[in-house]
């Protein structure tokens, strides 16, 4: 690939690598010259994950372990950093069907869909901050993304989402200061599970899907998964539609008890006609306009040219081997490409200002339409090798970590822009000339990160725990530009985290942390260089309760993150300063319980205080940033009947609520809060089911947030979604 520092990035890894061989082999050395009786091999499908593993399915709502805060095997307990964790029942439960944002409406301190449900993008800003393109993983690798070259993931493929809160540098490398959201997969399984199922919403938009898992030979030491799905259909917006579906394959070989390869691929793809939401102006959404509010599926677009179409492919494995000196040493490894493009007109508010003005005059209420065609192709490989010890110094028990991970992200792009005329806001009129778009961006933008990276979990005085994480990372990016800028940075960067805990014996875990973090940025400064990374730290502090008396998990936590280093553009030379900084505080509660068998329950809330510290415009200084409301709240309850009448019958409702927000930097306009309800019913026997979810049961209108006057999205209508699955 051009400009690639490749021997560079080459010999770094392949040092790091060689080491982690000689540390492996001395301590097998070691351990055969203590043992001079070999062990017969035996095979037997080992190395099954256990119901409580950090990646297996999550009995009920309540997940016991996590690998996003670790990556290891940990106790959620253990952690010290707020972790939630969402798995497959939680989700059937409440109907997620779609898209992976959806599935965390309700967990606290995250915000999603923000413009509404944008079928082509999952939106997550966690703690304040905007984790959709730097702070989302797939089994522990990035799937990093840059302008329009994002990858998106179905949530029928997935066992589980979790939620990391606050920085991951540690662990990660750079990444998104308020948190991460780590995806995981589906995978074989060791007994054989088979099920389908089809469904349809009232819009009109159907799905089928299939997930196969069994053994392919009779003694586990094969096994295999097969998963795939095909939806498509009427979207909200008027006239809109899509078509979307995945197929992925997996195959795990475990030989025996120390040794597990799963090796993976996956194909998915979009066509859709774009829905409308997302680029509404605030007066005509938030407030009314002098005819009123725009309808919430009003469609802007032009559907003889509006279209985005995406071809996605991952092809990947996970590997892990024991070794008999205690090392356990595994590697991930993924390779994706995307091809997408996308072209239509979008809105850029009134043409004559606001309708409101006293000097309006527009009896059209004539709105601005910009012409944007956008193509981009993203090639991608990410690598993550890291050993594992347990061992004891005296006292001190040592569950040691050592890796090296590296991810190189390549995006060849084009956009085009401003080619388009307006139209009517009260009476729109399709298939009019569109004007021609020039070409403003034509660029190969590539970033390579190698990061080095130790962790020491300890343990010792019956209840006391210290974590320890260090790390080191080199970061290069190249932008080469045909139109644009051309520039090269080189940039190193530590992190580090050290948390302390007391685990007392009635479930009671309170836990303090302080971490290190910085984010790669891309983009020229005003030197004509590239931008350095954002830099800042986290102070956390919380309680974690796991009781003894029953299924369940409880977190409560305060946090402050100062986000220093920020990107900003000069007005007058749309150029970029590094002088701003924003700090988030806030605090969070969650908690998840399987009551028994009949009830589960979770709930959580979450305020979150952002405040811009440093800014250009120093007219701001004090002021929160737009777009992220300041508190959530959710509550949902499930019941499942075990009567023989109503033996099978499950019941959920719940209530979520999205506290106000700010629409523009300088804190003048508000977007009102808002509390919807939703509720499920579900029926299954025999390996037969049927069920029928309700999200906005009472249709509320509502604007999700604005990232501007003219940059305002409807949260979702009432949607019903109803649907049959067969398992044998």
């Amino acid at each position: 690939m051009q400009g690639l520092k490749q021997d560079v990035s080459r010999a770094r890894l392949m040092a790091t690598g060689v080491a982690m061989i000689a540390l492996m082999s001395s301590s097998q050395l070691m351990a055969q010259e203590a043992a001079t009786e070999l062990q017969p091999l035996v095979i037997q499908g080992a190395q099954q994950k256990g119901e409580d593993s950090g990646t297996a399915p999550v009995k009920g709502y309540v997940a016991k372990k996590t690998t996003s805060g670790s990556k290891s095997d940990t106790p959620l307990t253990e952690v010290p950093q707020s972790v939630s964790v969402i798995g497959q029942q939680e989700m059937q439960d409440r109907g997620i069907t779609n898209k992976v944002d959806e599935a965390l409406r309700y967990t606290p301190g995250v915000t999603t869909q923000p413009f509404g449900n944008d079928g082509d993008t999952d939106w997550f800003y966690i703690r304040g901050f905007d984790a959709t393109q730097t702070g989302v993983f797939m089994n522990g690798l990035t799937l990093y993304s840059y302008g329009f070259g994002g990858f998106q993931i179905d949530p029928y493929m997935l066992e589980r989402v979790e939620v990391l809160k606050g920085p991951s540098s540690v662990l990660y490398g750079g990444a998104n200061p308020g948190g991460l959201v780590n995806m995981v997969r589906k995978e074989p399984t060791d007994t054989p599970q088979y099920s389908t199922e089809i469904g349809i919403n009232n819009l009109g938009n159907a799905f089928i899907g299939f997930d196969f898992s069994d053994k392919l030979s009779a003694d586990g030491v094969y096994r295999y998964r097969l998963t795939g799905k095909i939806a498509g259909g009427d979207t909200y917006s008027d006239g809109t539609r899509d078509l979307r579906g995945f197929i992925m394959p997996q195959v795990t070989i475990s030989p025996d008890e120390s040794t597990k390869l799963t090796v993976f691929g996956m194909l998915s793809g979009l066509d859709e006609i774009h829905s409308g939401n997302g680029f509404f102006p605030y007066v005509g959404t938030v407030v009314d306009a002098p005819f009123g509010n725009i309808k919430r599926d009003a469609f802007y677009g032009e559907r003889s040219i509006d279209n985005l179409k995406y071809a996605q492919q991952m092809l990947g494995y996970e590997f892990s081997h024991d070794f008999d000196g205690g090392w356990t040493v595994s590697q991930n490894a993924r390779y994706g490409h995307l091809y997408k493009r996308e072209e239509g007109p979008y809105l850029n508010g009134y043409v004559d200002g606001n309708p409101l003005s006293p000097s309006y005059n527009d009896p059209n209420y004539m709105l601005n339409r910009i012409g944007f065609f956008e193509r981009s192709k993203v090639d991608t490989f990410s690598v993550d090798t890291r050993a594992e010890n347990k061992f004891d110094t005296g006292p001190i028990s040592h569950d040691f970590l050592i890796g090296t991970d590296y991810s190189i992200y390549r995006l060849d792009q084009i956009q085009a822009c401003c080619g388009s005329n307006p139209i009517s806001a009260t009476n729109p009129v399709y298939g009019t000339p569109q004007g021609t778009n020039f070409v403003y961006l034509n660029q190969v933008m590539t970033q390579q990160q190698l990061g080095i990276y130790t962790q020491d979990q300890m343990r010792f005085g019956g209840g006391w725990l210290v974590t320890l994480n260090g790390r080191y990372d080199f970061v290069d990016t190249n932008s080469d530009s045909k139109i644009g800028t051309t520039y090269k940075s080189n940039e190193n960067a530590p992190s580090g985290r050290a948390g302390l805990a007391y685990e007392f014996s009635n479930g009671i875990t309170p836990y303090i942390s302080a971490g290190t973090f910085f984010n790669p940025l891309i983009g020229t400064s005003v030197t004509g260089g590239g931008l350095t990374p954002e830099k800042g730290e986290q102070y956390e502090a919380g309680i974690k309760y796991e009781p003894d008396f029953i299924d369940g998990l409880f977190t409560a936590s305060i946090f402050q993150i100062d986000r220093k280093n920020m990107a900003l553009t000069d007005p007058t030379t749309f150029l970029q300063r590094q002088i701003g900084e924003v700090r988030s505080r806030g605090v969070e509660f969650e908690g998840k319980v399987n009551l028994d068998d009949n009830w589960k329950l979770l709930g959580s809330y979450s305020y979150t205080d952002l405040e811009v510290i440093k800014d250009l415009n120093t007219a701001i200084i004090g002021n929160s940033p737009y777009l992220v409301p300041n508190s959530t709240a959710a509550l949902w309850l499930d019941y499942a009947f075990t009567s023989d009448a109503l033996d099978g019958l499950s019941i959920g409702a719940g209530v979520r609520y999205q506290g106000k927000s700010w629409a523009d930097q300088a804190n003048t306009l508000r977007v009102p809060s808002a509390t919807l309800f939703d509720a499920g019913i579900r029926y299954e026997k025999k390996g037969w089911g049927a069920s029928l979810n309700v999200a906005n049961i009472f249709d509320k209108d509502y604007v999700s947030g604005c990232a501007g006057e003219n940059v305002c999205g409807y949260g979702d209508a009432r949607t019903i979604t109803f649907k049959l699955s067969k398992k044998w």
